[in-house]
C-alpha cells in the first residue's frame, strides 16, 4: 500500500527538482509542485501543480497544507526582467513563513557549497541570506550545498561537451587550475530525501567523489565526446566576452559574471569526503554518444 503522505517540491518540472520528484513517487509519496508553470502539470499527471503565489501568502500556505516536507529547489540562476537576487531571497523568505504557518515539518533546501553572507558575488550572498532565514525560521531543516550538479540536461558539463563538439576552438577561463567537484543529480536527490527523514537539522555538503581542475576535466569530456578542438587560455574578460557572443547566438545566457568568478575562486569544491556516489568519468564514459549532442537553454527551460 502506498505512503500517504504528501510532499511538496518546488520546481518539480525543472532540473533538481525533476529528480528529487521522481525520486518521491517511487517511494510511494503523493507529490505536489509550485512552479511559475502550472501548465505543466499536463506533462505528468501523477503530480499536481500549483502556482508560486509569492504575492499571495494565504494561496501559498493553502498550497502547502497538510504537506509534511517541503523540498525547495527555487532560485534563479542569472538577473531577467524584474527578477533579482534580492527578489528571489525575499521570494523565498515568504516561503519559508507559509511553510511553518502550513505545519510543514521538514524544510529540505538546495543551496551551493561555499556560500557567505560576506560573498562579494550576489548569487552566493543570496544563497547565505536564504540559508540564515531557514535556520532562524525555527523550522527543522536540511540544507543540502551541492558544488557542480550533472546528469541529462545539465547545463555546465552538457554545454562544455557542446562547445567542444561544435567549435574547433575551446577558451579556458585564466590557467584553468582551479578545480570543481560534480555530483550526480540522481545522488543529489538521494541524499535531499534521506536527509528529510532524519529528525535533526542538518547542512550537508552534496559532492562527488571525483575532483577535477577545470583543464582536467575539459581534456576528459574532450576525450570522451571525441572533440578535436584545440584547447587555449585566454584572460577571463576576453572568454566572458566570447560566452556573451555564444549566448546571443544560442538566445540564452552561457555564463555568468558571478559563475565565471566563483568557479575561478574555487567555490565550486570542498575538501570533505564525497557524499555522492557516482564519478562523473563514469558517466560520461556511459552516455558518451549523447552528452552534448544539443546545447542545454536555462531559458527555454525556465521561460519557454
Amino acid at each position: 500500500m502506498g505512503n500517504t503522505e504528501i510532499d511538496v517540491v518546488t520546481g518539480a518540472f525543472g532540473y533538481t527538482g525533476k529528480y528529487i520528484a521522481r525520486r518521491l513517487l517511487s517511494i510511494g509519496k503523493t507529490v505536489k509542485t509550485l512552479t511559475w508553470h502550472p501548465e505543466r502539470s499536463e506533462r505528468n499527471q501523477q503530480i499536481q501543480a500549483l502556482p508560486f503565489n509569492f504575492d499571495k501568502p494565504e494561496r501559498l500556505k493553502e498550497s502547502l497544507s497538510g504537506a509534511t516536507t517541503l523540498y525547495n529547489t527555487y532560485w534563479v540562476r542569472f538577473l531577467r526582467g524584474d527578477i533579482t537576487y534580492e527578489t528571489a531571497v525575499e521570494n523565498t523568505k515568504v516561503l519559508i513563513r507559509a511553510a511553518k504557518e502550513a505545519g510543514i515539518k521538514k524544510f529540505v533546501h538546495i543551496s551551493i557549497t561555499n556560500c557567505s553572507e560576506d560573498s562579494p558575488l550576489p548569487y552566493f550572498r543570496g544563497k547565505a541570506l536564504v540559508e540564515k532565514a531557514i535556520v532562524g525560521s525555527d523550522l527543522s531543516y536540511a540544507i543540502i550545498r551541492p558544488a557542480v550538479i550533472f546528469g541529462k540536461e545539465d547545463i555546465l558539463i552538457n554545454n562544455i561537451a557542446w562547445l567542444l563538439r561544435k567549435f574547433p576552438v575551446f577558451a579556458v577561463l585564466g590557467s584553468g587550475e582551479y578545480r570543481i567537484r560534480p555530483v550526480f543529480v540522481e545522488d543529489v536527490a538521494e541524499i535531499a530525501v534521506d536527509a528529510a527523514r532524519e529528525e535533526r537539522n542538518k547542512i550537508i555538503d552534496a559532492v562527488g567523489p571525483e575532483t577535477y581542475t577545470f583543464n582536467a576535466l575539459v581534456r576528459l569530456i574532450a576525450g570522451i565526446v571525441g572533440s578535436s578542438a584545440r584547447i587555449i587560455h585566454t584572460p577571463p574578460s576576453l572568454a566572458y566576452i566570447l560566452s556573451r557572443l555564444i549566448s546571443i547566438a544560442v538566445g540564452d545566457v552561457l555564463l555568468t559574471r558571478d559563475e565565471v568568478t566563483g568557479l575561478m575562486a574555487n567555490l565550486l569544491v570542498t575538501d570533505g569526503p564525497s557524499t555522492g556516489a557516482t564519478r562523473l568519468s563514469d558517466w560520461l564514459r556511459q552516455n558518451a554518444a549523447s552528452v552534448g549532442t544539443s546545447y542545454s537553454s536555462e531559458l527555454k527551460r525556465h521561460y519557454r
